[in-house]
């Protein structure tokens, strides 16, 4: 989508894509796309084609496009995530604050980070500075093959920007094209991270693998033996050596797949095959429905209306306005967390922004679903 003038009720958003096939597919971030009731893209010769999305996976953020009446556009190729390496020189392609084409050179701090935005956290952090607009744009090695895509930024920080691997869109791309969204697997548990304090609990020699703290009754992870307390520590040969690690291991094959699973059980390695079940797939948030003109929701001057929970800690997001910075947050989020602070209430919420500094940046952890994720908050100049 492109920005410009906004009629009124409507709002408009920008983000970055790259054509994949000469046919007009196209790759971006779904929250790029999530709410659109229409998107356009614009071409680095200027051409514009009005675009439909064929397939969404809110699970790792990717939509895949199908630009209109498009045919021998030029694609990039993709490359390898698996053999990117730390200190590597990465270039990040993007439209940051509406300045299309923007090129920015930074090298991979890390791989395979988890930031609490997703179930299947895999992120290659970079130093490329990257913005809000970069989001869904392609990452480059030194070789011109894309190996990331550019999703999240951590506020705050100086050049601190993270890509989903492209390894993990090529096993998905399928399934876009064809289904228009993801089938994973499921091994029905419920897991948690090993500190060294549970490690020495559990007599573990060091705090690796997931504990599993519940079994969902007749599951593959029952039907495979497991019980609450064991602790998986490979699948399929792999070592998992942190938590985060066991979902997208699992997730990688299709329902029906035999997986092979590794795990303690009182101080004694065990293995045992488990039959995966089909994972559902959340239902998708609803879109946000815009405030009308010349009413601008009450609460707050960043053009939000929040409501409390009716049992918990959290704030609603009920309505946003038109005029709202707040660009990655959606109607039905629950904001959980602002500057490092939980969010009780309401009340709680406007103390924290009316007690930020003017023209300051606020980091929000906010629950979409089941999975949450990290937003910024601008505060305005004025008040």
């Amino acid at each position: 989508q492109h920005e410009g003038r906004e009629p009124p009720g409507e709002r408009t958003g920008a983000g970055t894509g790259f054509i994949i096939d000469p046919q007009g597919y196209v790759i971006t971030n779904e929250h790029v796309v999530a709410a659109a009731d229409e998107v356009t893209v614009r071409l680095s010769d200027e051409r514009e084609f009005v675009a439909n999305v064929v397939g969404r996976d809110p699970k790792l953020d990717l939509a895949l496009l199908k630009l209109k009446d498009a045919k021998d556009l030029p694609a990039v190729q993709l490359g390898s995530s698996s053999t990117l390496r730390i200190g590597e020189h990465v270039l990040a392609v993007g439209n940051p604050f509406g300045l299309g084409h923007t090129v920015t050179l930074g090298i991979v701090s890390a791989k395979s980070r988890a930031i609490g935005a997703g179930p299947y956290d895999d992120f290659i952090q970079t130093d490329a500075s990257i913005n809000p607009g970069n989001s869904g744009g392609p990452l480059f090695n030194w070789r011109g093959e894309v190996i990331g895509i550019n999703t999240a930024i951590r506020p705050g920080a100086n050049n601190i920007g993270f890509a989903i691997p492209v390894d993990d869109l090529k096993s998905i791309l399928a399934q876009l094209r064809e289904k228009g969204h993801v089938v994973r697997g499921k091994l029905g548990l419920v897991f948690q991270p090993i500190s060294a304090e549970l490690a020495s609990a559990l007599k573990l020699s060091n705090p690796k693998g997931a504990l599993v703290a519940q079994i969902e009754p007749g599951g593959a992870a029952a039907r495979a033996g497991l019980k609450a307390g064991d602790v998986i520590v490979a699948v399929n040969d792999k070592e998992i050596l942190h938590a985060e690690e066991l979902p997208r291991s699992v997730a990688k094959n299709p329902p029906g797949t035999q997986i092979k699973v590794a795990y303690l059980r009182g101080g004694k390695k065990a293995e045992t095959t488990a039959k995966l079940d089909t994972l559902e797939d959340d239902a998708l948030p609803p879109p946000v429905k815009p405030a009308s003109r010349g009413q601008e929701p009450r609460n707050n001057q960043l053009g939000v209306e929040v409501s409390n929970l009716q049992s918990g800690d959290g704030v609603r997001v009920d309505a946003l306005a038109p005029s709202t910075p707040l660009k990655e947050i959606r109607q039905g989020d629950v904001i959980v967390e602002v500057d490092g602070k939980t969010v009780k209430d309401v009340d709680q919420l406007e103390k924290l922004l009316s007690g930020a500094a003017k023209g300051s940046t606020l980091l929000a952890k906010v629950r979409r679903g089941d999975s949450s994720r990290y937003v910024p908050i601008p505060i305005p100049q004025k008040k």
